[in-house]
């Protein structure tokens, strides 16, 4: 099943935009695990929508309930399922695109599969809502990982053409990490050049584009497989599944291909008795294994395709040229958001990689 991911902590999320509820089921957690409900709280409420002006106007609390694997805080061995209400629906705001799709977006890729059986409200299991499901079992995974002494830490590295500061790949670390900050960024003052791009985008009717950067830290060498079971492998399926990726590098990524071997090579060296690297173009990984630097990759994602824009598009009815004007709540930049989404990714494949 494509919901599914895993292998020794496999995760299955369920539901649908606007389905009465959503959720995820976790198996092979330890016994034992006390989660920290608080936390994993602060975690969904970085995604949770209409919480400011770059965010759809749909306010959802994003409130998990358990229902099954865990007793007084602690799991207890069987299954682990979490479940969020969608309380906030207007599915009438979708009703036009039964018939003509919206331009960008996977309306037409679902009517091609699944015909009139479609959900199109909300735009279904297509939709970004169904994050909320996958930063569940991330929000989860993180605290376990954190437990090991591995963090994750994700920012804003683009909007538009502004940009933020990287981090440092060499020596980034826990601290260096900003994703609670409200706009999380970590130079502020090029976050506010960020923000105005988002403004301009959506008092346009627009929507725009941009990049998230993200380091997982404290991996040890010698973790992970070639070829299809290797970090990237994973890593790149996981964030796939976020919806508006269209792009993905690690390390120095394409800016590698301009590159002489004898400028992209990290040179080895040894530092309190361990193997490290004087930079760290590779990411932190080497043929699909740690090599104990920091795990750095960049995420691209593609405008909303969501936008109030008169566009082009067909009636799939009457097999004519027409146009189409959006109506509902949507993102005019769904970066800010997403940030927490691929750290919820990240840590998915990092647990099931390491514990």
């Amino acid at each position: 099943m494509s919901f599914v991911t895993g292998n020794k902590i496999r995760i299955s999320l369920f539901g649908q935009s606007h389905s009465e509820a959503m959720g995820t089921v976790i198996d092979g957690l330890p016994s034992g695990f006390k989660i920290d409900e608080e936390k994993l709280a602060a975690f969904m409420a970085r995604r949770a929508p209409g919480n400011d002006e770059f965010s759809t106007t749909r306010k959802e609390g994003d409130k998990v309930r358990f229902v099954s694997g865990i007793t007084n805080g602690v799991t207890n061995g069987a299954p682990l399922c979490g479940i969020i209400e969608n309380t906030n629906t207007r599915s009438k705001d979708y009703e036009n695109l039964k018939d003509v799709p919206r331009p960008g977006h996977a309306d037409f890729a679902a009517w091609s599969k699944f015909g009139d059986n479609r959900d199109v409200s909300g735009g279904g299991q297509f939709s970004g809502r169904l994050t909320a499901t996958m930063c569940i079992a991330g929000g989860i995974c993180k605290q376990l990982l954190e437990e090991k002494g591995i963090h994750i830490g994700a920012h804003i590295a683009s909007i538009g053409t502004k940009k933020d500061d990287l981090f440092d790949a060499v020596n980034v670390n826990k601290e260096d990490f900003v994703g609670e900050k409200s706009f999380p960024v970590i130079n502020d003052e090029k976050g506010e050049a960020m923000k105005e791009e988002i403004r301009k985008a959506k008092s346009e009717a627009d929507s725009i584009g941009g990049t998230i950067e993200c380091a997982i830290v404290g991996v040890p060498a010698g973790i992970g497989d070639t070829l299809f079971g290797g970090w990237e492998s994973k890593i790149s399926s996981a964030i796939f599944a976020i919806p508006a990726v269209k792009g993905i590098e690690f390390g120095r990524g394409f800016e590698a291909s301009t590159l002489r071997g004898s400028e992209n090579n990290d040179a080895f060296r040894m530092k309190d008795g361990e193997v490290v690297t004087s930079t760290n173009n590779h990411g932190g990984i080497l043929g699909g294994i740690s090599s104990g630097m920091p795990i750095i990759f960049r995420a691209a994602f593609k405008p909303t395709p969501s936008i109030g824009k008169e566009q082009e598009s067909v009636s799939l009815s009457r097999k004519e040229n027409t146009t189409l004007i959006i109506n509902g709540r949507h993102d005019p930049c769904i970066v800010k958001r997403a940030v927490v989404c691929v750290e919820a990714a990240a840590a998915i494949v990092a647990a099931n990689m390491i514990l």
